[in-house]
């Protein structure tokens, strides 16, 4: 039986929704809500601000993470900041424009109702990490500082330093301990989700397994949470810590959650260049950078002078010459592909032609390198140990790299799925960022979803739902744990002669190429066949030492890939099924005779949500139809 979407916006106008929503929403009573007992999959900043308002509301909250602790979490990677309507430079920001922003940023693929949400919700996160004593960049008098990101015209993002993901992280991570020290919340540390168990339609326990000792477990409760961030290590390549993976969203999507938009894949414009094979993940450098840094290559192909031999007048400041209202600020998507157009152009600089500088000179000597030092030191510092090269004296090289997945489970308002009692929170779900996410947006997200929304919409789920006891001895049960043994079993017995990280380099090759900045429907047909050749040959040649019995990393990796390998094919049929460019999908078919992206929103305007259809058969294509009341559909332009 097909899946149903059901937005489930509420009605009225855009700025009253959520507020009327709230009021609408049924209620648990205080003393009723620790017999309910909600499982959060995930502790980055989505999970662990879940897991800590559900703790502090009196829910019993079980948390899992791979991870040895909550504060490794990837949220901690995120360097530039994170975005908040909050008018502090009185330079004409508001929640309208913030909301706006993040709309035409998405390139008019979102939900109108859920980005505007997050925009009201966003002034309130910033007070919120005060409190918990996040350290922010502050202004001489004392006054929280801001700064420019990309796509917007007005300086709304908070930061500290380059680092904001990891102080956020230690904010959240702190009121989750304090909730765990109180007893509401239970952590699950080096435990991964392997499995979802669905009984009489709804979402009620988990498959996992202990990294330590091996040990297949069950877990159940009253409603799940999936916090677990995004894909974008399919590509193998990415600014992504090697742990991150699809397994817990793709594991859901194939007991009925629908997954949407799975093309819609962010390339980050400032990354330290691939410089060979040896690389296993890449190195992102905060887009806050592109605030003072001005990106340039020569104006002739092939010139591999030095960049201070490079007289200005020899100088191509694309950005600027391209997009002079935005400049070196245009949104990721935009500045990935003129970066790459000038490099295929033949005027990259570095090690094959692949990189652009990105250049603080003119910012030094405006403002002075303590300035600049103040500013971005760990990011200079950073850059420096991995290049070995000084970017206060040069310019930095840099090139676009897989970084974010815009794509997710599909969720209503409410952050649930197609499967009753399953809420997706932060990138893992598709919600709020149409096809391009703006930078210091995904702080914003999750720490809305975690602490300002899901609250709410969780406990109208439970109240309104009956929730009889479970327990592993349920028949839907024993089948999960039988095919989540019996799998790993499969991966152990292959003993071939192949890396399982070899299958994933290839894979994540194939994708680069036909899936990656620019798509075609020739390229894509042939990751089409390619794919599943490559699983194949998985199946038939992997080795995968040890056992399942114990620590095994081999095992945990190998799950993974498996995973990745069918997940490739549905991005591609999602972005070979999608004529049309939008955001972060470019094909190169449809754009308009300067280059840019040219959507189609006649056949188009839509989310596209897949519900799986079993192993050997073409997941089905829902859609839901995109609205939009408050805006007006226009090209998107930065120029």
């Amino acid at each position: 039986m097909s899946v149903e979407l059901k937005a489930n916006v509420p009605a009225g106008s855009l700025d009253a929704k959520w507020d009327r929503h709230k009021f609408n929403l049924k209620l648990v009573n205080p003393a009723n809500k620790r017999k309910y007992t909600v499982l959060i999959v995930g502790s980055g900043l989505a999970g662990a601000s879940a897991a800590a308002s559900l703790g502090e509301l009196g829910y019993n909250v079980r948390c899992f993470c791979f991870q040895d602790s909550p504060r490794r979490a990837h949220s901690i990677a995120a360097q530039g900041g994170i975005n908040a309507a909050k008018n502090y430079q009185n330079d004409g920001d508001s929640v309208w424009r913030l909301f706006y922003d993040t709309i035409k940023g998405g390139d008019f693929r979102a939900r109108e109702a859920n980005v505007y949400r997050l925009a009201q919700v966003s002034v309130n996160i910033i007070d919120q990490c005060v409190a918990q004593g996040v350290p922010f960049a502050r202004e001489y008098g004392g006054l929280l500082a801001n700064r420019s990101f990309g796509g917007a015209q007005v300086s709304r993002t908070f930061y500290a330093r380059g680092q904001t993901g990891q102080q956020l992280l230690l904010g959240a991570y702190s009121a989750l301990e304090r909730q765990v020290a109180a007893g509401t919340v239970q952590m699950f540390p080096r435990t991964e989700m392997l499995d979802l168990i669905v009984i009489d339609g709804q979402a009620r326990g988990l498959v996992t397994r202990d990294l330590v000792s091996g040990k297949i477990e069950t877990h159940f409760g009253d409603a799940v949470v999936l916090g677990t961030g995004g894909y974008a290590n399919v590509f193998y390549l990415s600014t992504n810590a090697k742990g991150c993976n699809v397994t817990a969203t793709y594991r859901a999507y194939k007991r009925g959650a629908a997954f949407g938009n799975p093309c819609f894949t962010q390339i980050h414009p400032t990354c330290i260049p691939v410089s060979g094979e040896h690389q296993s993940k890449l190195t992102l450098m905060s887009e806050s950078l592109r605030n003072d840094g001005r990106v340039w290559v020569p104006r002739q192909t092939g010139d591999t002078r030095a960049a201070g031999q490079i007289p200005e007048s020899e100088r191509d400041y694309y950005l600027e010459r391209k997009y002079p209202s935005f400049g070196n600020l245009s949104p990721r998507d935009i500045a990935s592909r003129a970066a790459k157009e000038a490099c295929d152009d033949g005027r990259g600089v570095g090690p094959g032609g692949r990189g652009v500088y990105l250049d603080f000179a003119d910012a030094i000597g405006r403002l002075g390198e303590d300035t600049i030092r103040e500013r971005y030191g760990n990011l200079f510092e950073m850059y420096q140990r991995i290049t070995d090269e000084n970017p206060y004296q040069a310019p930095m090289r840099i090139y676009p790299a897989v970084h974010y997945t815009m794509g997710g489970l599909w969720v209503d308002y409410n952050l649930m799925s197609t499967i009753p009692g399953l809420f997706v929170i932060g990138e893992a779900n598709f919600s709020d960022h149409g096809a391009n996410r703006l930078g210091a947006s995904a702080l914003m997200q999750g720490l809305a979803d975690g602490y300002f929304i899901l609250p709410y919409t969780i406990g109208d789920y439970i109240a309104s739902r009956r929730l009889p006891p479970v327990d592993a001895s349920h028949p839907d049960a024993r089948a999960v744990v039988s095919e989540v043994t019996s799998r790993t079993a499969r991966l152990l017995a292959v003993g071939g002669k192949r890396s399982v990280d070899s299958f994933h380099r290839e894979l994540g090759k194939v994708l680069w190429e036909d899936c990656g900045m620019a798509r075609n429907a020739d390229g894509l047909g042939r990751a089409l066949k390619r794919i599943p050749e490559i699983r194949g040959e998985f199946w038939q040649n992997v080795t995968v030492p040890g056992s399942g019995d114990e620590l095994n990393q081999a095992i945990e990796k190998a799950g993974r890939v498996a995973d990745f390998l069918e997940f490739a094919e549905l991005m591609c049929l999602d972005a070979l099924h999608r004529e049309e460019s939008c955001g972060g999908h470019f094909r190169t078919e449809f754009q308009t005779p300067d280059g840019e992206a040219r959507r189609d929103d006649a056949h188009f305007a839509y989310v596209a949500a897949w519900e799986y259809a079993g192993e050997n058969s073409l997941p089905i294509l829902q859609r839901e139809p995109l609205v939009y009341e408050n805006v007006q559909l226009a090209q998107r332009s930065y120029k």
